[in-house]
């Protein structure tokens, strides 16, 4: 049985949970131009990074710094030290400006890949980029429609995407030399509930956990791509999930119907 808790309320439109190494748990705040946070001793507050921003996928590196998509100025950008102004790191690709930046993760070489959905409103194939560890950025992906959240299997050579628009997920063999996503296969269908498949995160009991935006639920599936488990949620649009490297906060939800925070414990 599981428990689920709220734990941060009035949030805006949150997405991108992750944790810096004292335990904070931070998201970003969509519609709020912001990156929230919460510390364990439970304190909260904000950053506001910029007018016209609208900060998307986050991810802590082991430096803490803060990487994260920002799809209003088509950018990622970085926070390499509290009270850091956010660096645009990427804005371009072939000449052209990000179209919607939208997730992204890192390989262990340091190579970063991230999705470019294009617009939420547009049926039309959105593209994946990788920026390597020396800042070249190329497509490796062109063929989605609406790919978003992105993580790596077990063995850290599997690259998996969702597709949302198309309510499935894709693997590929992740080539970290030469920076290509080998052989994408649709791994998982989603079925027919809600928008499809939004972030992903990779659980310690090494299953991959999906947030089904509009469906309300995440569900959960073992490293073969079939369906182990479904955590219904009080919300309906479920935009990403993360564990607490600590295990004190469990499984953590941003769901952003009701603009909350939620954990799940077991």
């Amino acid at each position: 049985m599981k428990n689920i808790d709220v734990i941060a309320t009035d949030l805006r439109f949150p997405e991108g949970p992750a944790f810096t190494s004292d335990g904070t748990l931070w998201c970003v705040e969509q519609e709020g131009e912001s990156l929230f946070w919460l510390k364990p001793d439970g304190t909260q507050g904000r950053i506001h990074v910029g007018t016209g921003s609208r900060p998307n996928g986050l991810y802590i590196d082991d430096l803490d710094r803060l990487w994260f998509c920002d799809s209003g100025l088509h950018a990622i950008r970085c926070i390499s030290y509290p009270g850091q102004e956010p660096e645009i790191v990427v804005d371009q690709v072939d000449g052209e400006r990000l179209s919607w930046p939208n997730d992204l993760t890192f390989d262990t070489e340091g190579n970063m890949i991230f999705t470019c959905p294009g617009s939420p409103d547009k049926d039309e194939p959105g593209y994946i980029c990788v920026c390597s560890a020396v800042g070249e950025v190329k497509k490796i992906s062109e063929s989605l429609f609406y790919p978003n959240g992105l993580a790596f299997l077990p063995n850290a050579r599997t690259l998996v995407v969702a597709e949302t628009h198309r309510k499935r997920i894709w693997t590929g063999r992740w080539d970290s030399t030469g920076l290509n996503w080998i052989n994408p296969t649709v791994w998982a269908e989603t079925g027919s509930d809600g928008f499809g498949p939004d972030g992903l995160t990779l659980g310690p009991d090494n299953l991959l956990y999906a947030a089904i935006y509009g469906g309300s639920c995440l569900q959960v599936y073992k490293p073969i791509g079939t369906l182990s488990d479904t955590i219904k949620l009080p919300g309906e649009n479920p935009s990403n999930c993360a564990f607490d490297p600590t295990g004190r906060l469990g499984l953590v939800v941003t769901e952003t119907q009701k603009g909350q925070l939620l954990r799940i414990m077991e």
